[in-house]
């Protein structure tokens, strides 16, 4: 079995490259695959805490109309700016994170409290991956990284 793209690039939420974003421990493009499109970073937890930086990010740009409250506040908005339905199953995604954290795709979420930040982290690591293959403290200093 291969390892999956995100944990070779210690990228495990698959973030773009793109190099106007000088995220902590980026190296660059990815490379060794034949159309490379996601950033690579030194470590897993520099890879987690730009996952982290983002979602937090996130908080401040446009919702969807009429979904939760001002800016991306919500399970469906997060996952539909991540995840944009034309490349993922988008429902799909939306539904196992809202059952990670007991919540319906609508319902606001605070994305700045640490132990939401930390679900959603995780829920997105393990869509993404196929599984979490961090172990806890790697997990839990990338998630110390992105609050900070």
């Amino acid at each position: 079995m291969t390892t999956p793209r995100g944990v070779r690039n210690n990228n495990p939420g698959n973030i773009d490259y793109n190099p106007r974003n000088a995220w902590q421990g980026q190296l660059g493009l990815e490379v060794g695959v034949s159309s490379p499109r996601f950033a690579r970073f030194d470590t897993p937890e520099n890879g987690i805490r730009a996952l982290g930086k983002l979602l937090i990010n996130y908080r401040g740009k446009d919702g969807m109309p009429g979904v939760g409250g001002p800016g991306i506040d919500t399970p469906r908005e997060i996952i539909t700016r991540w995840a944009p339905g034309k490349e993922n199953n988008t429902e799909a995604y939306i539904a196992a994170l809202c059952k990670r954290l007991g919540v319906k795709p609508n319902d606001v979420i605070e994305i700045k409290n640490p132990t939401t930040l930390r679900e959603v982290m995780l829920g997105i690591i393990i869509h993404e991956n196929g599984g979490n293959p961090y172990t806890p403290a790697v997990f839990a200093e990338g998630v110390r990284r992105a609050l900070s």
